[in-house]
C-alpha cells in the first residue's frame, strides 16, 4: 500500500490538475474565476483573463511537481504547499454569498459552491504531503472528512427538485444510472442516490470505530466517485474540442481528487489496524 500511496496519489493529482490547468488555459475568462475574484475584492486590477492564466499555471505546476515527486519524494512537500495555497483561495469564498443558496437553507450554488466545496479534497491531500507529525487516526479523519464533506452537502441536495433536476442530463447519459427513470421519477431517484450518498457517509464514520467495515465503506463511497469520472466520456457536455474539459468537466474531474483521499484513508486505517 505504501507503494501505492507513493506513486498512484500523486499520478491522481497530476492527472486531474494537468487536465484542469490546460482547458482553463484554454476556456480564459469565466464566471467562476470572477466569482472568487469577487470575493476578494480584486476584479477590477487585472483582466479576468489573466486570473484564468494565472489559476491555469498554478495547477499546471502541480500537475508537473506531482509527477517528478513520483521518483524525487523530496518534491512531495513542495507539492503539498501548493496544493494548500490552490484549494484555501477558493475555499476562503466559501464565506461569500454568492457561493450559498438562501432559499434552501444554505446549501452550496450548483456549478460554483458545490465546485468549490470541492478543493477541501485539495486541501486535505496537501496537509498530508508537508508531512505534519500527525498519528494515523487524526491522519485518517484528515483524510476522510473531505469524503464527508461532500458526500453529506451532495448528498443532501438531491433531496431538493433543483438538484434532482440538475443532475437529469448526466443520470440519463450513464449506462449505469438511466435505467432508473424508467422505474422512478426524477425525485425519488435523486432521492434514492441521496440516500445511497448518506449511508455511504455513516459507513465511513462507523469505519473509525469499527475496521472490519473499510472494505464496503471504501467500495461504496469510492463508485460514487469512479461513476462520477464516467460522465466525462458519457456526457456530451463534459469535453470539448476546444478545451479539452468544459466548466462542467471541471466539475467532475475533480472528484478524483476524492479517490485520492479514500486511498489515504485505506493506508492509514491499515496503519492503525497494524499497531
Amino acid at each position: 500500500m505504501k507503494q501505492v500511496y507513493t506513486n498512484l496519489i500523486p499520478l491522481i493529482i497530476a492527472i486531474s490538475t494537468s487536465l484542469l490547468g490546460l482547458s482553463m488555459a484554454l476556456i480564459g475568462s469565466h464566471k467562476h474565476i470572477t466569482l472568487i475574484t469577487d470575493f476578494y475584492g480584486i476584479t477590477n486590477l487585472l483582466p479576468n483573463a489573466l486570473y484564468n492564466l494565472i489559476g491555469a499555471s498554478a495547477f499546471i505546476l502541480a500537475a508537473a511537481l506531482a509527477l517528478i515527486s513520483i521518483k524525487q519524494p523530496r518534491f512531495k512537500v513542495v507539492l503539498g504547499y501548493l496544493l494548500i495555497v490552490i484549494s484555501v483561495l477558493p475555499l476562503l469564498s466559501l464565506l461569500g454569498q454568492s457561493m450559498w443558496i438562501d432559499s434552501l437553507g444554505g446549501f452550496p450554488a450548483i456549478g460554483s459552491g458545490q465546485g468549490v466545496i470541492k478543493y477541501f479534497a485539495l486541501l486535505s491531500l496537501g496537509l498530508l504531503f508537508i508531512e505534519i507529525n500527525l498519528s494515523a487516526k487524526t491522519k485518517q479523519w484528515l483524510s476522510v472528512i473531505p469524503v464527508l464533506v461532500v458526500l453529506v452537502w451532495i448528498g443532501g441536495m438531491k433531496f431538493t427538485l433543483l438538484e434532482a433536476k440538475g443532475i437529469e442530463d448526466l443520470v440519463l447519459s450513464s449506462p449505469f444510472m438511466s435505467w432508473m427513470y424508467s422505474i422512478w421519477d426524477i425525485q425519488t431517484t435523486s432521492n434514492i442516490i441521496g440516500i445511497y450518498d448518506l449511508i455511504a457517509v455513516v459507513l465511513l464514520i462507523a469505519t473509525m470505530f469499527n475496521s472490519r467495515l473499510l472494505v464496503p465503506a471504501i467500495l461504496m463511497s469510492g463508485a460514487v466517485f469512479a461513476v462520477t469520472q464516467t460522465f466525462l466520456i458519457t456526457w456530451d457536455a463534459a469535453l470539448s474540442s476546444e478545451t479539452l474539459l468544459s466548466t462542467g468537466g471541471h466539475f467532475l474531474i475533480k472528484d478524483l481528487w476524492f479517490i485520492a483521499n479514500l486511498l489515504c484513508f485505506w493506508q492509514f486505517s491499515k496503519q492503525r489496524q497494524l499497531k
